[in-house]
């Protein structure tokens, strides 16, 4: 598909001009037939920061608000061409499914939604358009990585991209369509927005669509929980307290000229006077709650020590060399100031890194002061879970995110033992593991693995555990899988290793966390993409790609092949983006001896492979995925797979794999 051309030309020749606005009673029906899809468009365009609730609530006072303009149609036939603001709306475009020249009610609806919901937060009347919601908070469920790293790019695009996106993938408008309407909706660069929207779109995946109808974007579908009650509690307290005040001291403020009055402390202006002093910015505490952004920028700042401000002031002299941040640079966060087994830790973040500083306690010999740093600009619910706070010994401790509600940790060896359950201190400190380190024993099995397991809060996800892997870094890695492919059914998408199926999966790929070590791992995802027959009746093997992914965006990819009782290596490849997202094709083999000493050539690709061809050792090709056939030479193999467009897949072969069930 092209992008959309920016020149005026194009938009006059593609876009066809206002039609007049519908009936009163054309535009009601259309508004009760099509209010879900016009919420849901509203809400994808405003912006994430509003929060989740304030959002909800704006998306649907903005559908809401769309018929009450329209306040002067008649109620039969059609009403005169001025209605509606000057300037909005000018061009209808025409739909892909067609309908009346010159748009419909919904058309103009819909243009009337894109407009407000485009128009800078500030001159948007939320405050008393927004439906009222008094003691809950109202938000979309939440959905898996896919659904959460799309909603990551939608919040980094600007609104006019995403507002294109929503109109190509949810309102089915062709690229010159969705130009004009962005035009008559005031955006300037209309045919950049739908530029960036094709490249968002294609970087995400072909499943766009399908992801942004899903109920983790639909703001009709909601879960509802209460507000803080303490807190709440404590602001009717508060405010008795304060009329109780007012009351007594009304006639002395109708007397007496007192000084001006100090404007309230917002939360900008707390921001500015913790940067003003030389400190790192404060979140509140609440606001993971009610964030679009799960992450480490909604860490509020934690631990005994985080008022003490010659603490603070040497870690951040420490991570600057003394000198002011970089240009450019976001101000940093505080995380965590404490005192954890004897030495001083502080925590800072900025939109792209986490930092670490360490200062020994008092005595002889406890070392110098230490700065570790990490890239950190990409992290969600599960990877923005948990940082590792102090390696004494071998033991570790880590803190863990405001919205971890139950932890507990796990050995990856007995995926059949019993969840063990990690105490954590007030402020999120755990209590000291023993060191997890998965270091090799002996061949063909390694040290005991740890893994942590932890379950995020209802308040922004229901029932979501997930695993991490602590591989040496400041940040647990993630860790997924994805099962094996069913015939007939669409591809699977990683999911979450803590039922029974996924702790047997990664029993069987525990020991390979030991080459991931000290590589500032994010995730990993055991993908199981392939199954087959092994010859002479010696059971079934599984090949799997391991894919671990960092926080720099390289990728490596380790592909093993098991058999009873047996994972065996067959090659690992660096800086690829094989077995992910953008690399789903992947073809594998290997020469295996069988019980009886008989020496094959294994081959397996994943599900689009319809054909592969070996030569080097063997000379043989089959349709299909799946290849095994004797060998009866060692020469250095060579794999080809044919993919359905006719296409060629190389195939990997780079290690021998020996030694039969």
């Amino acid at each position: 598909m092209q992008s959309p051309q920016t020149n005026d030309t194009t938009d006059r020749t593609t876009s066809i001009p206002a039609p007049r606005p519908p009936s009163r009673d054309a535009a009601e029906a259309a508004l009760v037939e099509h209010y879900p899809s016009l919420v849901r468009l509203a809400h994808l365009i405003l912006p994430p920061d509003l929060g989740r609730h304030r959002r909800v609530l704006a998306a649907h006072a903005l559908v809401q608000r769309s018929l009450g303009r329209a306040g002067g149609l008649p109620r039969g036939g059609t009403g005169g061409r001025g209605a509606g603001a000057p300037g909005e709306a000018r061009r209808v475009p025409r739909s892909r499914t067609g309908g009346e020249p010159g748009g419909s009610a919904h058309d103009w609806l819909r243009a009337r939604v894109v407009h407000d919901a485009l128009r800078p937060p500030l001159r948007v009347s939320f405050g008393a358009a927004l439906p009222k919601v008094l003691g809950l908070r109202l938000f979309p469920r939440a959905g898996g990585t896919d659904e959460l790293a799309l909603d990551r790019a939608l919040a980094a695009a600007a609104p006019a991209t995403r507002a294109a996106l929503a109109l190509t993938a949810l309102e089915d408008l062709a690229p010159p369509a969705v130009v004009a309407l962005l035009r008559g909706a005031g955006v300037a660069e209309a045919g950049r927005a739908a530029a960036e929207a094709e490249r968002l779109r294609a970087a995400c995946g072909p499943d766009v669509a399908e992801l942004l109808r899903r109920p983790e974007f639909d703001p009709c579908t909601v879960h509802l929980r209460p507000t803080d009650l303490l807190r709440r509690g404590r602001r009717v307290r508060l405010a008795a307290l304060a009329g109780a005040v007012v009351l007594l001291a009304g006639t002395a403020v109708g007397v007496l000229d007192g000084p001006p009055a100090t404007p309230p402390r917002t939360a900008a202006s707390a921001v500015s006077g913790e940067v003003a002093t030389g400190l790192p910015v404060r979140v509140p505490a609440d606001r993971w709650a009610d964030t679009s952004r799960v992450d480490f920028t909604a860490w509020p700042a934690r631990g005994d020590r985080a008022d003490d401000r010659a603490l603070i002031r040497r870690a951040l002299t420490e991570w600057t060399g003394g000198g002011p941040l970089a240009a450019g640079s976001e101000a940093p966060s505080l995380l965590y100031a404490g005192t954890v087994d004897g030495a001083a830790v502080v925590l800072l973040h900025t939109g792209r890194t986490l930092v670490r500083y360490t200062e020994p306690g008092p005595g002889p010999g406890n070392g110098r002061p230490a700065l570790v740093r990490t890239r950190a600009d990409d992290g969600d619910v599960t990877t923005a879970a948990a940082v590792v706070l102090a390696r004494t010994g071998n033991r570790t401790r880590y803190l863990l995110a405001p919205w971890v509600a139950e932890a507990g940790t796990r050995d990856l060896g007995a995926p059949g033992s019993p969840l063990r359950p990690l105490r954590m201190a007030a402020d999120g400190a755990t209590e000291p593991l023993a060191d997890a380190e998965p270091t090799a024993a002996a061949p063909g099995s390694c040290a005991r693995v740890t893994a942590l397991q932890l379950r995020s809060s209802t308040r922004i996800v229901e029932d979501h555990a997930f695993l991490l892997a602590d591989l040496g870094g400041l940040v647990p890695a993630h860790l997924t899988w994805t099962p094996l492919p069913v015939p007939g059914e669409p591809a699977r998408r990683p999911r979450e290793a803590t039922g029974p199926l996924g702790l047997a999966a990664w029993a069987r790929s525990a020991c390979s966390l030991a080459r991931l070590r000290d590589g500032g791992v994010r995730s990993v995802n055991r993908w199981e993409y392939a199954a087959q027959e092994l010859p002479e009746k010696a059971g079934r093997a599984v090949w799997v790609c391991a894919r671990a992914d960092t926080w720099e965006g390289r990728g490596t990819a380790d592909i093993t092949l098991e058999v009873p009782g047996r994972t065996l290596p067959v090659t690992t490849v660096h800086r690829t983006a094989a077995c992910g997202r953008f690399g789903q094709d992947v073809l594998a083999g290997a020469y295996w001896s069988a019980p009886g000493g008989t020496r094959y050539v294994l081959a397996a690709g994943s599900r689009r492979v319809v054909g592969v061809t070996a030569t080097g050792g063997v000379s043989a090709g089959v349709p299909g995925r799946l290849l095994a056939v004797r060998a009866d030479g060692a020469a250095p193999l060579r794999l080809a797979g044919r993919l359905p467009e006719g296409a060629s897949l190389p195939g990997w072969t780079d290690r021998s794999v020996e030694g039969g069930g």
